[in-house]
């Protein structure tokens, strides 16, 4: 089985199971939305800043594996023309859930984010990416679809892992794991993954993170970095993600 196949049947499950980043938002926290109380996450804690979006009025964005039902319905609140693509089934059905119930369209795909995305050359004025390319191998090829879909001038916001995560043991007390994290290469990584019920995961340096960007052709207008939220990383106040603000 492909790795993302995997990682899809997994995270079904998860949501299934009661996963945080799988339960769509309250009707009294869409109706907030609509007055203009919101806020949402590129990483696990901190809010993203407001003055990173701009009025989303008539704007076209792409949650790129955002379903979930969590940030596309408050964008879609605030006026945004919403299209939401990803690679579960379940959390693309909470996407369905959230827009029946407060009655606003949004176009919802299932589909592969390491392919081609199937979008035209400058369709979207903004693409909101939360923490998930951590299942997947390659994300340089992300940044480069990024910023083909993007409009000149659109931007790109992003959490990504700081690669800290992959290197700690279960309790992150003890470094016990080199780098690249990589299960398709390294067996005892694939057990270790396997063990833990985490899916297909892939550490990533800044290099391909921040510097894929840059490569694409994105700007870096902003970044703040975040915790895991739990755990004694996030106790000691280590940043584990970076959310980052670019431009086309």
């Amino acid at each position: 089985m492909d790795y993302q196949d995997i990682n899809a049947k997994t995270i079904d499950r998860w949501i299934e199971e009661g996963w945080e980043w799988g339960r769509p938002i309250s009707h009294e926290d869409y109706l907030k939305a609509t007055q203009g109380i919101w806020d949402v996450l590129l990483t696990p804690t901190k809010k993203v800043p407001r003055d990173w979006f701009g009025d989303l009025k008539g704007k076209k964005i792409l949650g790129l594996a955002s379903g979930g039902g969590q940030q596309m319905p408050v964008f879609a609140a605030l006026g945004a023309d919403c299209t939401v693509l990803d690679y579960s089934e379940k959390q693309l059905e909470s996407e369905r859930y959230v827009s029946d119930r407060e009655g606003y369209k949004i176009n919802i795909i299932r589909a592969d984010m390491t392919k081609r995305l199937p979008f035209e050359d400058g369709a979207f004025d903004l693409v909101f990416h939360p923490v998930s390319n951590c299942y997947v191998k390659d994300v340089r090829a992300i940044w480069r679809e990024c910023y083909r879909i993007l409009k000149k001038g659109g931007f790109l916001l992003s959490g990504v892992d700081h690669y800290i995560n992959y290197i700690v043991d279960e309790n992150e007390k003890e470094i016990i794991n080199s780098l690249p994290f990589d299960p398709t290469e390294n067996e005892e990584y694939r057990k270790q993954l396997e063990r833990d019920d985490a899916g297909m995961q892939f550490s990533h340096t800044l290099e391909e993170q921040i510097g894929g960007q840059l490569e694409a052709g994105f700007t870096l207008l902003d970044l703040y970095e975040d915790t895991n939220g739990e755990g004694r990383l996030h106790e000691m106040n280590i940043p584990t993600f970076i959310a980052m603000r670019s431009k086309k």
